[in-house]
């Protein structure tokens, strides 16, 4: 039997639901509008990298 996956966003996302979910199992995000969508599989330490390296900074 597979163990559901639980997701979770960012506290800072704010009402309108507009973000990505990080499963809690930390290999994998998806689009919050579209939770029966697609998902990406990541590896969360190359991803905390590239977020403290700046390269998602707009």
């Amino acid at each position: 039997m597979e163990k559901e996956i639980r997701w979770i966003k960012s506290s800072y996302s704010g009402a309108n639901g507009d973000c990505v979910e990080l499963a809690t199992t930390l290999d994998a995000i998806r689009d919050s509008k579209d939770p029966n969508g697609p998902t990406l599989a990541i590896d969360v330490s190359s991803l905390v990298r590239a977020v403290q390296q700046g390269r998602f900074d707009r």
